[in-house]
């Protein structure tokens, strides 16, 4: 029996096509018409699975094609293309990089009588193993019973860092994006038991839960950090290094209507004050939230930092910051498609473990081909929109 899709190294001319004329475009883990929204291809990585957890390389921010292989080079995110290539051991990985991120942070958190409780992760660590032992058993009842003990807690991981991150966001703390990250491995997980389970109704129900909660804090998160006057990401120095189409991209996230034109006209009058403040004051520091910088991790002189001093680490940060806005973003796309996934599995009649299993039978893998694309026989209109 044949599938109805095809797994292939190489794009088909028309997708190559239609990617280079604009019909076409990459969202998260998909390739979708522009229009239409139908699925043409879903992207996923290669050498990132269960059995190596090896680390996704770090990607730049374009979309080409070169001699009909997609480089997508986006912003880091710490998910893969693909829920198929994002078992228990890479979340147990990704996990492992937040744990640590959030261990340095709490050095700089020491100089203002802040500390972090880590112990969660520790329980979130042993759900991920709970569930990794429990897909080894043989016996059905065992498997099921374990998996779903898996399943409560990462449900508990969900409440408690859904918390943790409404305190972070209202803090409008460094640690915020932390643990936004943490939750969505956290529904990541609970929806790969469901898809273990080839209970794909409720994984997509999941999957969808899981993005409204993390879209309506991700967007809290990039109000805070666009700060009071987005204008400062468009400062001249920062010339070949953030141009408008990057604030456009994280505005288009937040509502897609938008284009380079309406988001200049919003930062018109903004970069306006942001040129006499520059020249004259540098007053505009003072509205930075914590999120980006606090006057204790500024060294200055007798009376402490002033606005000079403080625009100088402001410099330096907020490029690394409009990085970390744009792997986040990614990163919920990604996870937005993950869904188009459960439910392409559930239309074509295929079982979430033979899509596992889809992979370039006859073809040599080019040099360079990073990724695997996945094409239906026909476009494949799914819900909901990513």
């Amino acid at each position: 029996m044949s599938l109805p899709v095809t797994a292939t190294f190489i794009l088909a001319d028309w997708i190559v096509k239609g990617i280079a004329d604009g019909t076409f475009e990459r969202v998260g883990g998909v390739i979708r018409d522009v229009n239409t929204k139908q699925i043409v291809s879903w992207l996923r990585e290669q050498g990132a699975n269960d059995s190596t957890g090896k680390q996704l390389e770090e990607l730049g921010r374009s979309l080409q094609v070169t001699q009909g292989i997609l480089q997508v080079t986006s912003a880091v995110s710490i998910l893969n293309l693909g829920v198929s290539v994002i078992g228990f051991a890479v979340i147990a990985q990704r996990l492992k990089e937040l744990e640590k991120s959030l261990q340095q942070a709490q050095k700089l958190l020491n100089n203002i009588n802040r500390k972090i409780d880590l112990s969660f992760y520790a329980n979130f660590r042993a759900a991920i193993e709970l569930a990794t032992n429990a897909f080894t058993m043989t016996t059905t009842e065992n498997r099921r019973s374990s998996a779903l003990q898996a399943i409560n807690r990462f449900l508990e991981a969900e409440h408690i860092y859904a918390e943790y991150t409404d305190i972070e966001i209202e803090q409008k703390s460094q640690i915020a994006d932390e643990y936004l990250l943490t939750l969505s491995l956290a529904y990541l997980a609970e929806a790969r038991c469901y898809l273990e389970l080839e209970e794909h109704d409720t994984a997509l129900r999941r999957f969808q839960e899981g993005a409204k909660v993390l879209r309506s804090r991700i967007k809290k998160y990039i109000g805070i950090v666009l700060t009071s006057n987005p204008a400062a990401y468009l400062q001249p120095c920062y010339k070949g290094q953030i141009d408008l189409r990057r604030l456009t991209r994280i505005y288009q996230w937040i509502d897609p209507t938008l284009d380079e034109n309406a988001v200049f006209e919003m930062q018109r009058e903004n970069l306006f004050k942001m040129g006499q403040e520059l020249y004259y004051t540098y007053k505009w520091v003072d509205s930075l939230p914590p999120a980006i910088l606090t006057r204790d991790e500024v060294q200055g002189g007798w009376f402490g930092p002033d606005h000079k001093d403080l625009k100088q680490e402001a410099d330096k940060r907020l490029p690394k910051v409009m990085e970390a806005v744009e792997s986040i973003i990614e990163t919920h796309c990604r996870f937005k498609s993950y869904q188009t996934e459960v439910q392409a599995i559930s239309q074509l009649g295929i079982s979430f473990h033979d899509w596992l299993k889809l992979t370039p039978s006859t073809e040599i893998k080019p040099d360079g081909a990073g990724l695997i694309y996945i094409i239906p026989s026909k476009p494949l209109e799914l819900q909901p929109s990513i």
